[in-house]
């Protein structure tokens, strides 16, 4: 396979380094699932889209563990966390922090909102209005918050996750179009089987005051350095031409498929091909194949595009209409 999309100047892959971040990544996987109950798709596409450097928009109902998930990833690599939960009279200066005058001193000093952390939950993102939503833009984006004209940088790794009720939902307001195409995926958090419903409930209800999920098994196995380090390896996964090809293809198809208004913008194929790369590190190799650009598809481009008015009529949603194009675009061979 030819390494077309790699970085010429990039060290190649070592056998022994591969081996060792697939280890990692495995080890993190187990955690974040000794505490979340199913939901096991989720957690490998968040846990993914970590290692691709994206961010991650989550949708479902309250009370489905999306706190927990965000606790127990923050726990595997020592990260900072920190929620924020959304409300339709949050400022921006809420979330980012402001600047105060100090009376000993007589100077302003700055004071930091929740957003300096390595993991960002924004918790009902699309109750609060548009202002404070487009507040995250420049942090999504540039990993750095100005505050009285002033650049502070995040901490490396630095993550949003953030968590949209469905708009048919009271008091909810749908993200602008450009908030929408910052988010490397969108996954859909469901509810959970009867059998780990049952396993839920025996977990919450031994020996414990309360009802909260706790992340306090989680074991801690890296810093946040070796997330970073994971990152630069998963930018350095191999992408052959003709999977690269097929990527466009499937992105440049959503623009004139029936049934889809409005289609994907380039940089649908830029995330296809980041979330593609993490995905084959987790699945154990060191370059993508198709079949990683099948699985990244729909939650990379299921917000990215706008069903029709008359699909919506015909009771199609963007994943159905999507699964069928990815039926239809032909995938390389070998």
């Amino acid at each position: 396979m030819n390494d077309s999309t790699a970085t010429s100047a990039a060290p190649a892959i070592t056998a022994d380094r591969l081996n060792q971040a697939i280890g990692i990544v495995q080890r993190m996987r187990e955690e974040i699932r000794s505490a979340v109950i199913g939901q096991q798709a989720v957690v490998d596409q968040v846990l993914a889209c970590c290692l691709a450097g994206g961010h991650v928009l989550i949708e479902g109902v309250p009370g489905l563990g999306k706190t927990l998930l965000v606790k127990a990833l923050a726990k595997t690599f020592a990260g900072d966390f920190s929620r924020i939960q959304f409300t339709p009279d949050l400022m921006p200066a809420d979330v980012m922090g402001h600047a105060v005058y100090d009376m000993k001193s007589q100077s302003f000093s700055v004071r930091r909102g929740p957003v300096f952390a390595h993991l960002l939950l924004a918790d009902e993102i699309n109750r609060a209005p548009a202002k404070t939503q487009s507040s995250l833009l420049e942090v999504m984006q540039e990993r750095q918050v100005t505050i009285e004209g002033e650049s502070h940088q995040l901490p490396p790794p630095f993550m949003v996750l953030a968590t949209q009720n469905p708009l048919e939902n009271e008091g909810t307001y749908p993200l602008p179009e450009a908030q929408l195409d910052r988010f490397l995926i969108k996954v859909r958090i469901d509810y959970p089987t009867v059998d780990e419903e049952e396993q839920m409930l025996r977990m919450v209800t031994r020996d414990r005051v309360g009802d909260g999920l706790e992340v306090s098994q989680v074991a801690t196995l890296v810093k946040p350095e070796t997330i970073v380090a994971l990152q630069q390896l998963v930018a350095r996964i191999r992408v052959d031409d003709a999977v690269a090809a097929y990527a466009v293809r499937l992105v440049r198809a959503t623009r004139d498929w029936p049934g889809i208004a409005i289609g994907a913008g380039p940089r649908g194929c830029i995330a296809l091909v980041r979330m593609a790369r993490a995905m084959a590190l987790t699945s154990g190799r060191d370059y993508v194949t198709p079949d990683d650009i099948k699985a990244a598809a729909l939650p990379v481009l299921r917000h990215r595009i706008a069903v029709s008015p008359e699909s919506e009529l015909d009771g199609l949603s963007s994943d159905e209409l999507l699964l069928g194009l990815i039926e239809e675009v032909a995938a390389p061979r070998g």
